[in-house]
Order: C-alpha cells, then structure tokens, then sequence
C-alpha cells in the first residue's frame, strides 16, 4: 500500500522530508486499514517510542495484528519471543531490565553479560543481516566521510530504524538500560561478520576532540561515549576483541555482550579503550555493534 511506503520514508527521511509525526500519523491510518506491513511499522514506532509514547503493550497488540493479518516475519518475531519467555508487555521490560553483568576492568570500565540474547535470537539476527552484508567502511579523518579503508577488511551490515523490527528494538531496550542510557541515544545497529583472516586494525570508536572534522561530528550529533558488542556465534578460532593498552583480549561466547565505556568520567576520551577485531583462523565471526552517543540521535 502506497500510504505504509511514504509513511516509513517519512518517519527517516528517505527519499521524503524528515516529518516522524506525520509519518507515524500515515502508518497508523494504514494500519488501521488493514495493511499488515503498517501494523509492523506501528510495532516498531510503539517498541521504540518514536512519534508517539513508548508502550510494549502496544508494541505487542501491533506485533499480533500484523501476524493475524498474515505478515510472515511478525509470525517469526512472535514465535521467537515465546521462545526468550517473553509473551507480553510486562515479561518484555523485565526481559530488558534483566541482563547480569560482570565487571571486567574499572578503568576503562569493561563489563560482560553471559546469555544476553538466547542461541535463536543469535541465528535470527545473523538470517536477518546476511543479505544486507557489504564492505565495513571507516571513517575519513579528512573529511569526515566513510571509506573502505585496509585497516578495516571485515563486511557489516547496518539497519535504517525502518528496516529495524519488534525484536530488535527489544535489544536495542536492553543494551540501553545495561548501558544506562535512553534508546534515543543509540546509533543505527550494524551487524558485522569476519571471514577467515578479516579484521579490523586496533582502533577507537570515540571521536577525537582534536581532530576538526570529529570535533564537528561532536558538535553536531555528540560523543561516542560507549560501545556494546554482542557475540552471534562462537564456531571460529582465533577472532577476539583485544585491548593492547590493558592487555586484554574478550571472546564471547554465543549470545554474550560487552560493553565499554569510550570517555572518562569527566569526559575526556580514554586511549585505553584502543582495541582491535582479530581475525578468525577458521569458521567465521558474527556479532551485533551498538554504538552509543550522548545525546538523542535523528533517525536514519
């Protein structure tokens, strides 16, 4: 249906002036319609509390008239969910508040949380990113673009807030509340897989203050002050998360989670965080990248 595509480019800006309200006002009608695309998109918006107030319950309603109506990947996301336990609004939120972490260093501060997503929600993040899967870009320090560069060889996959679903947004909930933070401040996920031998140079994902073009980047959609890396699957060798300044080297195990933190507690930018995606030495990696900003970010 025509109106459930213009209200999704609305809500982002594709193609269409950046207008969420106006875009969630044209899904809700299609929704109310009977499009079941639209009860999915109203899902999302519901899950996130983008152009209206954030509510699992009605996140949840949205999520089963989509399905109803005959929507297959809704179908998927509610058969996924009962197996995480997760069967309404109140199981949701206490699923996203749930999450057990274990300090790793103070300084960075470094924590893991086991059994963060569940084997299946493992697979079907790396089904739903698999064929979205293109060069890793890194920044341009000299103007401040994305480039493929060599130091970085994996491939990625990053999602749009429209091409984001109900189980997502879940993660997004729960990275949010373990980073103690509001969803609002997350970048767009990007899934990212390593082949055998891809890898990605030692590196920080802080925005140098010092640098224009990053202090640019600062002025305008803030600091990157935290990382979350969430591990898809552990059938490879070698491929770990190191930390050369610290000397440590973290390999999840499948459904395991990270987090960092970017800048020190006065906000200065911490060059301990310098870490590096070693390459696997057989089978290949998957696992989810969140990055986390200060401030609210436009969705894209």
């Amino acid at each position: 249906m025509a109106i459930t595509a213009i209200g999704a480019r609305l809500i982002v800006g594709r193609d269409a002036p950046r207008a969420p309200l106006d875009g969630a006002a044209l899904l809700a009608e299609a929704a109310r319609q009977g499009n079941a695309r639209a009860w999915g998109y109203v899902a999302i918006l519901a899950a996130s509390g983008v152009g209206r107030a954030q509510s699992w319950l009605d996140a949840f309603a949205a999520l089963d008239c989509s399905a109803r109506l005959g929507d297959v990947q809704s179908e998927r996301q509610l058969r996924l969910l009962r197996g995480m336990g997760i069967y309404d609004a109140a199981s949701a939120s206490g699923w996203c508040a749930s999450a057990k972490g274990t300090a790793l260093c103070d300084a960075p501060r470094l924590v893991s949380y086991a059994d963060f997503l569940t084997p299946e929600t493992c697979k079907y993040l790396i089904d739903y990113a698999a064929p979205s899967l293109v060069s890793a870009r890194v920044r341009d320090l000299n103007n401040g673009t994305l480039k493929v560069d060599p130091m970085r060889t994996n491939t990625g996959a990053a999602f749009s807030f429209i091409d984001t679903d109900f189980v997502v947004q879940l993660i997004r909930s729960r990275i949010a509340h373990c980073a103690n933070v509001a969803v609002a401040s997350l970048e767009p996920p990007e899934v990212l897989h390593y082949s055998i031998g891809e890898s990605f140079s030692p590196h920080v994902d802080f925005f140098h203050p010092d640098v224009p073009q990053m202090a640019e980047q600062i002025r305008i959609q803030g600091q990157r002050t935290k990382t979350c890396l969430v591990y898809l699957n552990d059938e490879f060798g070698g491929g770990s998360t190191d930390f050369p300044r610290i000397g440590m080297a973290f390999r999840g195990r499948a459904g395991e989670a990270l987090t960092f933190e970017n800048v020190r507690p006065n906000g200065d930018v911490d060059m301990n965080t310098l870490h590096a995606g070693t390459p696997p030495t057989h089978g290949e990696k998957w696992l989810l990248s969140q990055w986390i900003r200060d401030r609210p970010q436009p969705l894209v």
